[in-house]
């Protein structure tokens, strides 16, 4: 028996994404900078991939797509990327806002900024939903202020932020600064990673001049992604070496996996409609169960549906270690999550449930589990048969009662 709960860490390839990148790594396998036929056919593919995401995305130009090793590396450029265009072509001193509930890897960028360079941090608070108040976003706002990003939905919890509603007030005090004639740049960024599955993430429907995926949230491969840069948006490169990605990133472009990403992405768009029904249903029926079935557990994040990426449901289980309950799970064959992927090895209370206002205590309790297209029904049954009654022997062994 296997039953995987953590399709938020990561997803397995879908077969057509295989089969589309497979001519890529033998038969087409040229360097696209190349001149002779093995180059132009992996520059062509490489340029209809572009073209695509593009498409997807609502870009302007292919232009504004800029091909990553994901995530990670698309939000480490896009905020490294502005702040030091700022610090360095303009000569100010950058302020940053971003939220208290970030990925890590937003977290840790802006803080290396303001460790080692001096540059101005601001941390959003949240909600007890995990929400970020647009409001807050407009009164933290300063002269030197050059970036602010805020995640689409957030991968422990599911909470959706209010991107618009934050893109539309930058918006206006961008408008503010052309009108003062003062030439400051003030630059959206979201980290997309787990929204673009269901929702659309059309970049002038949300209003930001940065997006950053990752196809293997997406039924894609690892180690591939993108950063949508919105033509004029200014950022010093921060890998050199090659005039790759209209130089921005140097390096050889990884052809078979921006193909396989951009067929994930076609297919994720396609079906994103029903993907969001049948995946709510199941994580609805997740939800229902265990806080009908389990004494002294909370769901975390917004009860409302409509207010929650689809396929994330987390809990706190009080007086029971998260760590402890995923071994248990694990050994029955079942996969889940104590929150982000990228922080498994840390006994770290999440920042996230910290942020929402949870004891560091109760924090330790959390459980992500985050359905995809391998789940049914029945594995939430199978699931059920044993969660309570690991819950159960785990707070009888606990001290705390």
């Amino acid at each position: 028996m296997s039953i995987y709960f953590d399709h938020a860490a990561t997803t397995p390839c879908s077969k057509s994404v295989v089969d589309a990148m497979q001519p890529y790594f033998s038969e087409k396998f040229g360097n696209p900078s190349s001149i002779y036929k093995l180059g132009r056919e992996a520059k062509e593919a490489l340029c209809t991939a572009r073209h695509k995401a593009q498409e997807l995305l609502g870009a302007e130009k292919p232009g504004e797509i800029l091909f990553t090793s994901g995530a990670t590396e698309s939000n480490n450029l896009a905020i490294k990327g502005v702040a030091f265009y700022a610090s360095q072509k303009i000569g100010i001193k950058p302020h940053i806002i971003t939220s208290s509930i970030e990925h890590h890897c937003v977290l840790d960028s802006v803080k290396y900024l303001a460790d080692n360079f001096g540059f101005e941090i601001t941390f959003l608070s949240v909600d007890k939903e995990g929400r970020v108040n647009p409001e807050d976003v407009a009164e933290s706002i300063k002269e030197n202020t050059v970036l602010i990003s805020v995640m689409y939905g957030n991968n422990e919890v599911g909470t959706i932020e209010p991107i618009i509603e934050i893109g539309k007030i930058i918006k206006n005090a961008k408008d503010k600064r052309l009108k003062a004639n003062d030439q400051t740049p003030l630059v959206f960024h979201t980290d997309a990673v787990q929204a673009f599955q269901y929702f659309d993430c059309n970049i002038e429907r949300l209003n930001v001049d940065l997006l950053s995926l990752t196809a293997h949230k997406f039924y894609g491969p690892k180690g591939v992604g993108l950063l949508y840069v919105k033509r004029g948006t200014k950022l010093l490169p921060q890998q050199q070496g090659g005039a790759q990605e209209r130089n921005w990133r140097a390096g050889t472009e990884n052809v078979p996996y921006i193909v396989g990403m951009v067929q994930a992405m076609e297919e994720a768009a396609k079906i994103r409609e029903k993907s969001e029904k049948e995946i709510s249903e199941i994580t609805d029926y997740l939800i229902e169960r265990i806080t009908k079935e389990i004494p002294d557990v909370t769901l975390l994040g917004p009860a409302d549906v409509k207010k929650r990426l689809p396929h994330i449901a987390a809990f706190l289980f009080r007086r029971v270690e998260g760590e402890s309950i995923l071994i248990n799970l694990d050994m029955l064959g079942i996969a889940a999550s104590s929150g982000s992927a990228c922080t498994s090895g840390s006994l770290e209370p999440s920042h996230v449930t910290s942020a929402m206002g949870f004891s560091d205590l109760d924090a330790h309790g959390a459980v992500r589990f985050s359905v995809g297209k391998l789940n049914k029904k029945s594995d939430v049954d199978e699931l059920m048969k044993h969660l309570p009654k690991i819950i159960e022997k785990l707070r009888a062994m606990s001290p705390i009662k």
